[in-house]
């Protein structure tokens, strides 16, 4: 599966997050592919919500999460718009509030994530959030819950 969100944005979330700490590419890469994986189970679940409902629109309210200012958000509506369609049939449609608010549901994730990363990053007494950290964030996420 190619990664359909671009790695820029993805990197500024890790960066607002990292502090004094760099970031390699393939944190943010990694970020961006789980970032997608999300955003597209995200829109499964939603899609069954709509035809539970009896539509073949997916609302901002499937998703769960607010509504947001589209210009505060870091990552772009149309990448995460292709998102939501990876796993959903071709007849489903998402509207405009979906997509903004599947973007801020992925942007608060995507923040969360990279918070823990510059922890382990500093807890291995590195100056550099990698990949690592991140997948490390993953194999420790199921002890949080």
């Amino acid at each position: 599966m190619s990664v359909e969100l671009p790695f820029a944005p993805v990197d500024s979330v890790i960066r607002r997050n990292a502090g004094q700490l760099r970031v390699s590419a393939g944190a943010a890469e990694e970020l961006a592919r789980r970032i997608q994986h999300r955003g597209a189970s995200l829109a499964a679940e939603a899609a069954e919500a709509a035809t539970a409902d009896g539509r073949k629109t997916l609302m901002a309210e499937d998703f769960g999460a607010p509504v947001v200012d589209k210009d505060l958000l870091e990552l772009p509506v149309a990448p995460v718009d292709r998102i939501a369609r990876l796993d959903i049939d071709d007849r489903y449609r998402v509207s405009m509030d979906a997509r903004i608010a599947l973007a801020g549901e992925l942007e608060s994730y995507a923040d969360t994530v990279a918070a823990a990363a510059a922890i382990l990053a500093r807890h291995a007494d590195r100056r550099t959030i990698k990949a690592d950290d991140v997948e490390t964030y993953f194999e420790l996420e199921p002890y949080f819950e």
